[in-house]
């Protein structure tokens, strides 16, 4: 194919891609009760287009990240896309739901437009811009998970639930064709063997740094999950609001993170990545103890129940670009490896932390439980950014 891109991407290139990968996983979840009824499939079943998808991506994020380390990322990317497309035609042209459950689980590749895609950020600049550009990033692709179901749900409506994997076709077609065009190859000292890079491991699994940043994105997370399993149970036993009124309230959290994404973009060029990381953290966990107060004082509402979940997108947005770059800068020669360890551990987190909290909360408790889960997830993550900066500060003393 003619113009072939040999300059790294623009930032709109990258906000698409990722938009993609996140997208991806909930645009459909309008459909799944019409997937189960065409295919005569339990419902259960059906779910594991969802939870099994996330399952796949936690793991391809191990491999392709250091695929991209040891080949590039032009061509991990490129190949995830043509992946991609295949399989949603695949899940198209579906006849019975096992047909359908293994290409879906073949559409997982587009991970690589989440994980290689910070990789290539860091590989173009330094690490506090790479933060400040991640923060722009994480701003354009944290509205794909809010209007994507919408808009799954609308072509349900008006076309059948197919149509949404046409729209994953056409989409991926499209960044396809835009990636080809201005995704250069950033990645200028790839390892010469798959045996050198792994021997590079060790460095990074060691690494105290690389953990503390892993670990406060996988707590992170870990509260954000917690809202997303407790607000359906609050919402219903709590407040008795519709569906539309969860859907702005669960939404409003997502507006959260959009903001302090912007924020920390801003401030990531003055600022070092650690004070953005405990800034956020501190957002997060004072905004969950004043929820937890008020709930005492039994001032409940929905406002003071969800504003208090609100700072944990606030947080988080300010917490995950600093971290990101933190995590791909401790071995900058593994920074695809680093980039999909980290983001593994951070989907493994987040699920863990939603294990648990889904097995406390019941009908009587939901408010206080999913409030209280949520702090000890944000508190745990402040706990290991606390921990980087006890580890810079040991390592810049002798100096």
């Amino acid at each position: 194919m003619p113009f072939a891109a040999t300059t790294p991407p623009r930032l709109s290139t990258l906000i698409l891609l990722r938009a993609l990968a996140v997208g991806s996983l909930n645009m459909f979840l309008p459909s799944l009760a019409h997937i189960a009824s065409d295919f005569g499939a339990d419902y259960g079943l059906v779910n594991l287009s969802i939870a099994g998808y996330a399952a796949a991506t936690a793991v391809l994020q191990l491999i392709m990240g250091p695929l991209s380390d040891r080949f590039g990322r032009r061509p991990v990317i490129l190949a995830a896309l043509a992946v991609f497309i295949l399989a949603s035609l695949g899940c198209l042209l579906a006849t019975d739901i096992w047909t359908f459950l293994a290409f879906r689980m073949l559409q997982a590749a587009i991970i690589a437009g989440y994980s290689v895609s910070l990789a290539v950020i860091r590989d173009t600049a330094p690490v506090r811009q790479a933060a400040s550009l991640m923060g722009y990033v994480a701003m354009g692709w944290a509205v794909a998970p809010m209007l994507g179901p919408l808009f799954g749900g609308a072509l349900d409506s008006l076309f059948g639930w197919r149509a949404s994997f046409w729209a994953f076709a056409v989409m991926g077609g499209a960044v396809f064709a835009l990636c080809w065009t201005d995704l250069g190859e950033t990645n200028k000292t790839p390892s010469a063997t798959f045996a050198a890079q792994f021997r590079s491991y060790p460095e990074l699994f060691r690494s105290r740094r690389f953990w503390g940043y892993s670990l406060c994105m996988a707590f992170s997370v870990g509260a954000f999950y917690v809202f997303l399993g407790g607000a359906p149970l609050v919402a219903a036993t709590l407040f008795h609001i519709s569906p539309a009124a969860l859907g702005v309230a669960i939404g409003s959290s997502t507006a959260g993170f959009i903001l302090g994404s912007f924020v920390s973009a801003r401030l990531a060029a003055r600022l070092s990545l650690i004070t953005l990381m405990i800034a956020g953290r501190l957002v997060a966990c004072a905004g969950l103890a004043a929820g937890l107060i008020l709930l005492a004082a039994d001032f409940v509402s929905v406002v003071t129940i969800f504003g208090a979940c609100v700072f944990v997108g606030i947080g988080n947005g300010l917490t995950f670009p600093g971290a990101n770059a933190g995590a791909m800068s401790v071995r900058s020669a593994l920074a695809g490896s680093a980039s999909g360890l980290s983001g593994a551990l951070t989907v493994a987190g987040g699920a863990v932390m939603s294990a648990i909290a889904g097995a406390a909360l019941t009908a009587e408790n939901a408010a206080p439980a999913m409030l209280a889960f949520m702090l000890l997830s944000s508190l745990l993550a402040l706990v290991a950014a606390l921990t980087v900066l006890w580890i810079d500060r040991r390592e810049a003393a002798p100096q």
